[in-house]
């Protein structure tokens, strides 16, 4: 995905709450220039559609500042929102380059139907997210389990996830990200629950 974002330097002096009745987002750019860093804006429309389309921490980002003559790729390192009105207040980015290495969260998405459901099984996703190591040019949008083959008492661990080349688990390999299992036999007690709960049903509509 593809996204590029245009803002302008912050005018010295400027009150960030004056800025966002104008309909302007604050924003600040880390990593640019050392440890120097670069006070912007953004119109609003602009920084809602990015946080739309843009995960935190996740989503490579063309960043462009004409006033300052600089272009260059990042991160959106924090947003901060308002305490109760949840209204955007404050982005903060980071450039990176498209060889660094950074460590991301991403989602893990679960496709095709698995074979022990058929059986009865039932699918225990444990991790809906993986940590991993990568290239801030090769940031995967998520990770894709194929579980088409999974029969009952099937475990899938973190070591055993198939990544994009280049990529690295973070998490322990010996954790179980998914597996499939049997439904659990209810309990004597639920059983003599059910069955006063089915009573009471038949004696009411007797009744």
């Amino acid at each position: 995905m593809n996204i590029t974002v245009e803002c302008k330097t912050r005018p010295e002096g400027s009150k960030p709450r004056a800025l966002r009745r104008e309909g302007l987002i604050p924003a600040a750019l880390y990593g640019h220039d050392g440890a120097n860093s670069v006070s912007l804006t953004l119109p609003a429309r602009e920084a809602q559609m990015l946080l739309r389309k843009a995960a935190i921490n996740n989503t490579l980002i063309d960043i462009k500042v004409p006033d300052m003559s600089w272009n260059g790729k990042a991160l959106i390192r924090e947003v901060q929102d308002h305490p109760w009105k949840r209204t955007l207040n404050h982005i903060s980015f980071f450039t990176v380059s498209a060889k660094q290495t950074v460590e991301i969260v991403v989602p893990v998405i679960l496709t095709g139907k698995a074979a022990g459901t058929k059986e009865g099984g039932i699918v225990e996703q444990i991790m809906t997210e993986l940590q991993i190591s990568c290239s801030a040019g090769n940031i995967p949008e998520s990770i894709e389990i194929d579980i088409s083959n999974f029969e009952i008492g099937t475990i899938l661990h973190v070591g055993e996830i198939i990544l994009p080349e280049g990529a690295t688990a973070l998490d322990d390999p010996e954790r179980t990200a998914i597996s499939i299992v049997l439904p659990a036999k209810p309990t004597a007690s639920e059983e003599a629950e059910d069955a006063a709960a089915a009573e009471a049903a038949a004696t009411a509509e007797e009744a």
